[in-house]
């Protein structure tokens, strides 16, 4: 009997990439070379990828020779799986606190728009105005994470709690594409939508429910959540 292969797990980091490329334009016909000019996909890991998306029914494969290609058939599920595999706690996070009340925007000039990224309530409410919290959550982008936080933190005067803080750094557990789908808003840069959607879903407090009206509030503009 032949051993069955194993599915790829087209949520980790890298593999992503293709779910987050074709999300973003759903209607177009994608070819594997579209995803392996990202330089971070090989056609061998591609074609896997895209295989184990046919298999679960999100997208269909259209084999034509030279013409194939592969179209999304069901954006809805495959962001309900997702959910069910991804939780915000899969990134590291770090936590100190300020108690300046202009805290942000000193953040916002100590780092450059590709090295953070507002998510969760914090990104959110930007578009939303919908959670009250002085809670701050940035993704930080840097070669050297205990050198260039302990510059950060220095330059700012963030102190580390024993327990707890109003200003959290996160090492990204999406390395490869979180600070590929940056957007401003109001100057600041933030995860994208769906990055938002992801890491709100599961988060307490109120998470859940800002995710929620988040996606609603979208729809209600004609932009899509990915």
């Amino acid at each position: 009997m032949a051993k069955k292969k194993k599915l790829k797990n087209i949520f980790a980091d890298k593999a992503s990439i293709v779910l987050r490329m074709m999300l973003q334009n759903p209607e177009k016909k994608w070819v594997v070379r579209d995803f392996s000019s990202t330089q971070l996909l090989s056609i061998g890991m591609t074609q896997e990828i895209l295989q184990t998306m046919e298999i679960k029914g999100y997208i269909e494969r259209v084999k034509k020779g030279l013409k194939s290609y592969s179209i999304l058939t069901n954006t809805e599920k495959i962001i309900v799986d997702w959910l069910k595999w991804y939780h915000f706690e899969k990134n590291e996070i770090y936590s100190y606190y300020s108690s300046d009340e202009n805290i942000i925007k000193k953040l916002k000039s100590a780092l450059k728009v590709k090295e953070y990224a507002l998510t969760l309530h914090s990104g959110a409410n930007l578009i939303t105005s919908f959670v009250r919290t002085a809670d701050i959550y940035l993704y930080i982008k840097t070669e050297n994470w205990e050198k260039d936080i302990l510059s950060i933190r220095e330059r700012l005067g963030l102190k580390e709690l024993v327990r707890g803080g109003n200003i959290h750094f996160i090492s990204p557990f999406y390395k490869n594409s979180t600070f590929n789908e940056i957007q401003i808003i109001e100057g600041y840069s933030v995860v994208s939508n769906l990055q938002l959607y992801l890491d709100l879903y599961h988060f307490q407090p109120r998470g859940r429910e800002h995710a929620e009206y988040l996606k609603n509030l979208l729809l209600t503009k004609g932009v899509k959540l990915a």
